[in-house]
């Protein structure tokens, strides 16, 4: 009898959490529970971290800081613990305004530097060569312009670049996502588990001096 008066908190705490600057983090926004309905509201609006100024764009809550705090505002509570053991939070600093002389340059940039780098190529693979001698070898004709190759061999560049990048502008052929993605997703991932251990560094030193 006694067990089952002891109230019982399943969490779950979420990767990372994007949270405005200068808003109190709430257990809430950070974790998934599971717990009786009298203490639900009350934990999903327990303050577990506040945000100041010198805490920079990205802070680690890791699981013990978390419990202390539930602790703290029901100490009889039994607390058990799936997934990850911290979240990071990305402290937002407002909307960025597209620059619109900017866009334009960086398109530029990036249609000109591919352009070159594919014209590079053909010159290095001397595919223009490769294109005389395979319409002789079809029409038994030589051809210093073999169009009728050229012309379908570029659109098909531009084909096959759309079909590997899996866009067309906002349209997508399917739901696998794009090579470009994946490597923006390895990125980010990067930088989170860079921070997170920079983070627990942080705490192991500062519990250190303590």
């Amino acid at each position: 009898m006694r067990s089952e008066s002891i109230p019982i908190l399943y969490i779950r705490l979420r990767r990372r959490v994007q949270v405005p600057r200068g808003k109190s983090v709430q257990l809430g926004d950070i974790a998934q529970m599971i717990t009786r309905p009298e203490h639900e509201q009350q934990l999903k609006e327990l303050v577990i971290y506040k945000p100041s100024r010198s805490d920079g764009n990205r802070v680690l809550v890791d699981m013990m800081r978390v419990i202390q705090s539930i602790k703290e505002e029901i100490p009889r509570i039994q607390i058990e613990h799936f997934g990850e053991p911290h979240t990071l939070l990305e402290i937002a600093t407002g909307p960025i305004k597209a620059r619109l002389p900017l866009i334009i340059l960086v398109w530029l940039l990036l249609f000109i530097g591919a352009g070159l780098t594919i014209m590079n190529f053909h010159a290095d693979v001397s595919m223009l060569t490769v294109h005389q001698r395979i319409y002789e070898m079809l029409t038994g004709q030589k051809n210093d312009h073999p169009l009728i190759l050229q012309i379908p061999y570029s659109i098909g560049i531009g084909v096959g670049m759309m079909i590997f990048f899996n866009h067309i502008f906002k349209k997508r052929f399917n739901e696998e996502p794009s090579p470009l993605e994946l490597e923006m997703y390895n990125y980010q991932e990067n930088i989170n588990q860079y921070v997170i251990t920079e983070e627990y560094h942080k705490i192991h030193e500062s519990r250190e001096s303590e």
